[in-house]
């Protein structure tokens, strides 16, 4: 078999998303402003749900937005119905995505929100479905061709990953959410190092190596040592900084 072949499958998939990915882009309406505008003022938490491939993209969803300072959870659908509707509450916001937007499982969480009065944003491409019908905010994803024989939630599911970004992106930039506070919820990672402040570097006041102008050499020597930095910082009588004594002095 020919690796052409191969590369020419990729390119028509990447093609198929691009197209889906633009449809998504010129039906962009009021709508979309007003799911930002519910999930800024939200006081709660922004609770996403999906089945199958729209379940992972809604998990995915609720960790990015949870990332940019809006509290989110992605919750089972299956478990929902099971029990796990108690993690609502009637302040949060609930967004369900469905293509069809009649999955069956959805059913509960739906009647759940509309019961309750809870604030319920759908993304879903069919317009006369259940789920698009029931909710207060209306994300529509246009109708788009998926890859594999057209059967393969590949087109669809990128578009609503790009649509859950997109909210994201926006409700971060609505709260004025910055760098500084991205960076409380990425210590670790490469991330976390980009961000790294002189504050997140500075030692604490208990462990700053201080000593006084008349300590002799010997003492300084083995309290440079026990600190392990290389530098004692110098002071007078008054607290004062006066110089510094390092390492390198003593070589």
């Amino acid at each position: 078999m020919k690796n052409k072949k191969f590369i020419n499958n990729a390119k028509n998939v990447i093609d198929l998303e691009i197209k889906a990915l633009q449809k998504l882009k010129k039906n962009l309406n009021n709508s979309f402003n007003n799911a930002v505008i519910e999930i800024t003022k939200c006081q709660s938490k922004v609770i996403l749900c999906g089945v199958g491939k729209s379940g992972i993209i809604a998990s995915k969803i609720a960790a990015t937005l949870a990332s940019v300072g809006t509290p989110s959870f992605y919750l089972s659908a299956s478990e929902a119905s099971h029990g796990d509707l108690g993690m609502i509450s009637k302040k949060d916001i609930l967004i369900l995505i469905s293509n069809s937007g009649e999955t069956g499982e959805l059913k509960n969480i739906i009647q759940f929100a509309k019961r309750n009065k809870i604030t319920l944003i759908c993304m879903v491409s069919k317009k006369n479905s259940t789920l698009y019908k029931s909710s207060d905010i209306k994300l529509y994803i246009p109708e788009v061709k998926e890859a594999g024989h057209g059967i393969v939630p590949t087109s669809s599911t990128s578009a609503a990953l790009a649509l859950g970004d997109a909210l994201a992106i926006a409700s971060m930039e609505c709260r004025k959410f910055g760098k500084l506070d991205f960076k409380k919820f990425h210590p670790s990672g490469n991330l976390g190092n980009k961000l790294r402040t002189v504050e997140d570097l500075m030692l604490v006041k208990n462990k700053i190596p201080f000593i006084y102008e008349n300590t002799t050499i010997e003492k300084a020597i083995k309290f440079i040592n026990l600190k392990k930095l290389g530098v004692a910082i110098i002071r007078n009588n008054k607290k004062e900084t006066t110089g510094i004594f390092t390492d390198g002095d003593i070589k």
